[in-house]
């Protein structure tokens, strides 16, 4: 997975971009947002480069800033994400190997957070956690709802 560190991070920008998304993680409070973006590594990846791969072991999600990446599962293409969204989150939550590939599709800017920290965060603050779940419900929800629209239409 080659990553590069990020000299271009602009911390104000990045809570901006987070907080205003159409698919952002929509229960969480403008300190719930500095909060994880301080645990953030800034990153960056090149058209073509994996983010996440199917199978293999991770320990981070990614919050994108810029860019859009595409998510396959064995090679189908299932969806795409911009800046706001997460990826990883449900290797995340079952704490499990990736069940997607992720794959920059043009430059991408995004910020990794390790899953321990994560952890770490809603230990101490256990009502980020739950917001922060909350909205990980909801977005997958999204999603699933998307898939099955779109494969009703397949049919038809």
């Amino acid at each position: 997975m080659p990553m590069h560190a990020s000299t271009t991070f602009d911390r104000e920008q990045a809570l901006s971009i987070l907080r205003a998304a159409k698919n952002r993680l929509e229960y969480l409070t403008p300190n719930d947002w500095s909060l994880l973006v301080d645990k953030g590594m800034p990153a960056h990846f090149k058209q073509g480069e994996c983010l996440i791969r199917q199978g293999e072991k991770t320990s981070s999600v990614f919050l994108l800033l810029s860019g859009a990446a595409t998510i396959q599962v064995y090679a189908t293409r299932i969806a795409q994400i911009g800046a706001g969204e997460i990826c990883g989150e449900m290797a995340f939550l079952e704490k499990s190997l990736p069940s997607a590939t992720v794959t920059a599709e043009q430059p991408l800017q995004a910020l990794m957070v390790e899953w321990d920290a994560l952890s770490d965060v809603f230990e101490l603050f256990p009502h980020l956690g739950s917001r922060f779940y909350r909205s990980l419900a909801v977005n997958l929800s999204r999603r699933l709802r998307e898939q099955i629209i779109f494969k009703q239409g397949e049919k038809k």
